[in-house]
């Protein structure tokens, strides 16, 4: 790569440093977990929801501060997917993020050898602010995928909840993807991912950006459309671009040219990412608390969006029909491709999302 990672991490000064930042990286969304938000809070009232809205589906505002309209619901398993911790209630998205997904696990077995997808957090079902985990996933384009591969059966509800995550770092070192763990098919489903023209942006941790850019040797051209960000060390977050016609919804703006593995990467190998905060200034007053966001914080739309009139079950709002929604729950999975991966550890942390203007 064009700059020396050897000389960034020498600015550290000790390596226990780094490994201590590492031990950080690793503790998963311990700070994403928040106080019970007030039941007048955006967050409470857009969580309390549990159908979406009948009519047409509607991305409303941007992707870290909005609603939708319509959405649907991943079926909870597919032949090359399962979706994971529904409990949650976060499997729903606008038509557009859930055929993509269908479709990139389809392909992920015709053209990356991977068994199938694992879909963690996409929505809920109106959008908005959830209570945990994610500043964004709040219009239905966004959508979390692990890397840890399908297994070859059907899984139970209880085992989608308890099954850990898998993260690709070593966790005595800093910033460093663990060889043990890191497959060649991981890359290639990630590059896959990056490669359908409405994919806008795939968020992964830093250190698996510059794998990418120290290993990928086929077509580089989508490579700069994986853009590095804390934590996405054991999912990656897919986001996909305002669908036309969805008049309502606000672009981010594009990325920039070039496969990403530049300055802009050279910068999370530096202290500036994890400095603390700098002290406040003798005398200086404290700083006020963050106040809580409220629905009337979001886009207009977002309270009528609440009050709309919910579809009459989660089976009727289930991409691809009622029949999709229970078709496959009962009958156990078909084996899918051997999964050239092997064994992989049960441990790791909780993905975590703090997505940053990239």
């Amino acid at each position: 790569m064009a700059f020396g990672f050897a000389q960034a991490f020498r600015t550290f000064g000790k390596l226990t440093l780094a490994g201590a930042i590492g031990a950080s990286l690793a503790a998963g969304d311990v700070g994403a977990e928040q106080k019970t938000p007030s039941p007048g809070s955006a967050k409470g009232q857009f969580g309390a929801v549990s159908l979406p809205t009948q009519g047409p589906a509607q991305p409303i505002g941007f992707y870290a501060k909005g609603c939708m309209t319509g959405a649907v619901a991943l079926p909870t398993d597919g032949p090359t997917w399962e979706a994971m911790r529904l409990s949650r209630n976060r499997r729903w998205g606008n038509p557009a993020m859930i055929s993509l997904l269908e479709r990139l696990s389809e392909d992920g077995v015709k053209y990356a050898g991977w068994p199938g997808i694992l879909v963690g957090d996409i929505a809920q079902p109106r959008g908005g602010p959830m209570f945990n985990g994610h500043a964004s996933h709040q219009i239905g384009l966004d959508a979390d995928v692990w890397f840890t591969p399908m297994p070859a059966r059907r899984m139970t509800a209880e085992e989608r909840e308890d099954l850990p995550f898998t993260t690709m770092l070593q966790k005595d070192k800093f910033l460093t993807v663990d060889p043990k763990v890191w497959t060649q098919s991981r890359a290639r489903l990630l590059m896959l991912a990056a490669s359908y023209p409405e994919v806008e942006r795939i968020f992964v941790n830093p250190a698996i950006k510059k794998k990418m850019c120290d290993t990928w040797t086929g077509d580089r051209t989508n490579l700069g459309k994986l853009r590095p960000e804390y934590g996405h060390d054991s999912h990656f977050h897919i986001r996909i671009k305002c669908p036309p016609g969805a008049a309502g919804c606000t672009p981010q703006a594009s990325v920039a040219a070039g496969d990403g593995c530049d300055k802009s990467l050279a910068w999370w190998f530096t202290p500036a990412p994890w400095a603390p905060p700098k002290p406040p200034k003798p005398g200086a007053k404290p700083p006020k608390p963050p106040r809580e966001m409220m629905v009337s914080d979001l886009p207009k739309a977002c309270a009528a969006v609440l009050d709309a009139a919910s579809v009459a079950s989660m089976q009727a709002a289930t991409y691809g029909g009622p029949s999709a929604a229970s078709a496959l729950t009962a009958a156990p999975a078909a084996a899918p491709a051997a999964d050239a991966d092997g064994a992989l550890p049960d441990v790791g942390p909780v993905p975590n999302d703090k997505p940053a203007i990239q």
